[in-house]
């Protein structure tokens, strides 16, 4: 038997099965080199191209071969070999990787006119950024790819020299975890790309409808639970600590977004597609170019219809703004891009009996109304509640305990009622009326003023005291492995903790006691407890459950105050001006760190825990300096300034006041260059910025 390869490779290699290789050095290195060569290229034709020119006997005897020689020469395996894609010993846990590229979330839309109204906001927003501009106008219809949204895991995998780095999981958006031995066992991911570049891409890892229906009947037939659906396989197949398990599972992988490269980037997503299609990417091939968002409407309506036609689980569309020039100009916000959106398909919808209908006082106090539910399953997964938001959501849907109700899901999203079946009503229904007291402590509620939402007064509530404990100790916050809501509520119940400051006092001898606790557990817990006595600045203040308060907030605050005491003692004023920052949430972080029980918790706290502060850049002339920006930068994007700015030890403020040391005045400055004049601040163009920072 022979094989050459195809001329579109650049190799014109003949191999013949022989059963005698010379002792030659130079022979076998190159020998592995052709082996590798033709084995990629069939693993792309048959995982990438969906095309087959060589039979799997074929090239599993070639793989065998490779397999062999390094063996005999370990020295000639590399990271790139066919060989390394299932291997080692199962790890013990999985290693964080700080993403180079922030990994953002899409906002959902769910019908036509939201589509159109997310048109309109972008319209709007790009008259704003380019308004006074002659060299570029916005057209009546936008551009806009569409591609499939795939249901399945993110991953974000770096290259560099075109040799696969690392594969990671989304995690929080700024640190997932390093799963690259399970990553691997996916043929349709490259181990070395077709050009030496370095890059960051994103993708979505899946599992394929008939590869799920074979493992749920090989499940039934040992006797074991059947799996939900391909997404809940998916993902916890790569987070196997043994990559055997993810090897066996057959999944796939579609790559979407090039974030990050040692090049210039593609002018638009469509050739950015192409682009990664011609590294090497397996790429879903259903994207299109759309004129307008009536086209966008049109490609995403016939999509539902076919969706289900497709091997791997289809939940929507991504539509994103074709041109990259204007996706920079439009940015993000704190959550998502302002560019993109994901047009989900209309949830789907089931019907079952509401039980009754029960009280969830949430972390904030915030009396949450939740209809429990006769089991039923949706969306791949089987459900008992769901949420009915708030007093004047009940009365407008007239749900009563005891009706037959229509619930729809969209992904994870908890269901929600949308529709009460009153033919079905016998008479013996009950109508629910919100309580006057709180559920749990008994304290008088109180309506927000403005808004249907009813809030426990007491502010010590026991429910909103163990919600800010599961707070405290969350992923995002203290991460403390171990405790659970289950152990935090153990350690209440018990006396052994009144505040989260307790938990660094305990020992195992406290633990041991409690249900579940051996002897090993007690001291693990411990441990876990007492890794986390030191903790970064931004997830102390996460961890502190101030209302308005999560991970870009706290981000925020740490880019302005380099310390907690900074922060303490900042007037309201201080923290209006910050970027991103509003009235609302200033006022919140005001009066948290006035309060005086508050007072007495973080000092108490401050005892058991250190704080680890960022290093500030000094010794620059932007070090602790206010900026404002205003007006269309031309060689930067207003993150991009920012993130120089912040680099260099300075900081970005929303709003121009006397405190403020410069502004950066781009093209067609607003209100606050104004304001800048009148207050004297020293105004600076985007030449004499730049200049700035390269002293700098």
């Amino acid at each position: 038997m022979s094989v050459k390869l195809k001329e579109g490779l650049g190799l014109d290699i003949e191999i013949n099965n022989y059963t005698k290789m010379k002792d030659d050095k130079k022979q076998v290195q190159d020998r592995v080199e052709k082996l590798k060569a033709v084995i990629n290229h069939h693993r792309y034709l048959y995982h990438v191209k969906d095309k087959q020119e060589m039979s799997d006997a074929a090239l599993d005897s070639l793989k065998h071969e490779l397999y062999q020689l390094e063996q005999k020469y370990p020295e000639l395996t590399s990271a790139d070999s066919p060989t390394q894609r299932v291997g080692g010993t199962p790890l013990d846990k999985f290693e964080k990787i700080k993403h180079v590229v922030p990994q953002w979330s899409f906002e959902d839309a769910f019908s036509a006119d939201e589509i159109r109204e997310f048109d309109a906001k972008v319209k709007r927003m790009l008259e704003k950024s380019l308004r006074g501009g002659v060299s570029q106008s916005v057209p009546d219809k936008l551009q806009y790819t569409c591609e499939l949204k795939i249901d399945g895991f993110k991953i974000v995998l770096t290259y560099e020299k075109g040799i696969l780095q690392s594969a990671a999981t989304r995690g929080d958006g700024k640190v997932g975890e390093n799963v690259t031995k399970n990553a691997k066992t996916i043929e349709s991911i490259p181990l070395k790309l077709e050009k030496e570049v370095d890059i960051v891409v994103e993708g979505e890892i899946w599992m394929g409808r008939k590869d799920f229906e074979k493992l749920n009947k090989q499940r039934e037939k040992d006797g074991q639970p059947l799996y939900a659906n391909p997404r809940n396989v998916a993902a916890g197949s790569i987070r196997q600590l043994d990559p055997k398990i993810a090897a066996s599972r057959k999944l796939d992988c579609f790559c979407y977004d090039l974030t990050k490269a040692n090049f210039g980037l593609s002018k638009t997503q469509l050739e950015e597609l192409e682009l990664l299609k011609s590294l090497g990417f397996k790429v879903n091939p259903y994207f299109k170019l759309c004129n307008g968002v009536e086209e966008v409407v049109k490609f995403w309506e016939g999509w539902y219809d076919k969706k289900d036609k497709t091997d791997y689980w289809v939940d929507g569309v991504v539509v994103k703004l074709n041109d990259t020039k204007w996706q920079e100009k439009l940015g993000y916000t704190g959550k998502a891009p302002r560019f993109a959106i994901a047009l989900k398909f209309p949830a789907e919808q089931t019907t079952t009996v509401v039980e009754d209908i029960g009280i969830q006082v949430g972390r904030t106090g915030v009396l949450t109304p939740v209809a429990h539910l006769k089991p039923v399953l949706i969306a791949g997964s089987t459900v008992s509640r769901a949420t009915l938001h708030n007093k004047e959501e009940i009365e407008r849907l007239g749900v009563r305990i005891g009706d037959t109700v229509i619930i729809h899901k969209a992904g994870d999203i908890i269901p929600n009622v949308v529709e009460v079946l009153k033919d079905f009503r016998t008479g013996k229904e009950k109508k629910f009326k919100m309580p006057e007291q709180c559920p749990i402590c008994g304290s008088n509620v109180k309506q927000d003023e403005g808004s249907p939402l009813v809030r426990c007064s007491n502010k010590k509530c026991a429910v909103q005291h163990r919600r800010a404990l599961h707070y405290f100790v969350s992923k995002n916050a203290f991460d403390i492995d171990g405790l659970g809501p289950k152990v935090i509520d153990a350690l209440i119940d018990n006396g052994l903790v009144q505040d989260a400051s307790d938990l660094f006092d305990l020992k195992e001898g406290d633990v041991e006691p409690l249900e579940r606790f051996a002897e090993k557990s007690a001291e693990n817990l411990i441990k876990a407890i007492n890794d986390r006595r030191k903790i970064s600045f931004e997830r102390f203040l996460i961890a502190l459950g101030i209302l308005h308060v999560g991970e870009r907030t706290a981000q925020d605050l740490v880019n302005v105050f380099a310390t907690l005491e900074d922060l303490q003692k900042a007037n309201l004023e201080e923290l209006e001006e910050i970027e991103n920052i509003g009235g609302i949430v200033a006022k919140s972080v005001f009066d948290w760190f006035r309060n005086e029980d508050n007072k007495k918790f973080l000092n108490k706290l401050l005892n058991r825990v250190e704080i680890i502060y960022e290093k500030k850049k000094k010794g620059t002339k932007l070090a602790g300096k206010k900026f404002v920006l205003t007006g269309t930068l031309e060689t930067m994007s207003r993150d991009q300034a920012k993130e120089k700015i912040e680099n260099l030890g300075g900081y970005v403020v929303g709003t121009v006041s006397a405190k403020t040391d410069f502004v950066v005045a781009g093209e067609n400055p607003g209100l606050k260059y104004d304001s800048a004049q009148k207050l004297g601040v020293k105004i600076v163009g985007e030449k004499e910025f730049l200049g700035m920072v390269e002293a700098n």
